[in-house]
């Protein structure tokens, strides 16, 4: 069973289906925590799951290194096979990334490597892009720059607002990130070598 820990910002709505995914006992993985880098309404999921939470605020911290360290703490308690950014909106620190990776996978709503960084969906409309997509990635020391583990095109339809258009990526961004950790936890993604 691979043990997975969870990293958001916000509400959660990714996690929440992973978390739906795997209350299925068939299901090979589950999440045995779930951390925040603030008071983040998507930590109420976890408790409807009966998943421990922790949040490390990065406001608390003078730097990113620090808070870094903080993060890595309460992830070491977890042993956690994989992490998985779920809406984490917030770089990881170096020394997070070189302690855990190739461990750490992220979702990301667009066709990388189009439109990398926090506002994919805005970017694409703005780019007057004919589709996007969503990506499920590994984490590396850049901005999503990261060995494509899973990604699927997302049509832009005219008129589409970022509301529109994201409320459409979300699920194609769900289904990808369920299965690239179901093939995680079975063995059909090696992390260790992610393009063989």
């Amino acid at each position: 069973m691979l043990n997975v820990a969870v990293l958001i910002s916000g509400a959660g709505s990714n996690m929440r289906a992973l978390l739906e995914a795997a209350a299925d006992p068939a299901y090979p993985a589950r999440v045995e925590t779930i951390g925040s880098d603030r008071d983040a309404d998507g930590l109420q999921h976890g408790a409807d799951f009966g998943i421990p939470s922790f949040s490390v605020p990065y406001r608390a911290y003078e730097t990113r290194e620090e808070w870094g360290e903080a993060l890595a703490e309460q992830l070491r308690a977890w042993s956690p096979d994989l992490i998985v950014l779920s809406g984490l909106m917030r770089l990881l620190p170096a020394n997070v990334v070189s302690e855990f990776a190739p461990h750490i996978i992220n979702t990301h709503p667009a066709y990388l490597p189009e439109f990398p960084g926090a506002h994919g969906v805005r970017d694409a409309l703005a780019a007057g892009a004919a589709q996007t997509g969503a990506s499920v990635i590994q984490v590396d020391d850049g901005v999503d720059t990261g060995p494509i583990l899973a990604q699927e095109r997302v049509a832009i339809e005219p008129g589409d607002t970022e509301q529109t258009l994201h409320a459409r990526i979300k699920p194609v961004e769900r289904r990808l990130l369920i299965d690239v950790v179901r093939r995680v936890a079975t063995g059909d993604i090696d992390l260790t070598n992610p393009n063989a």
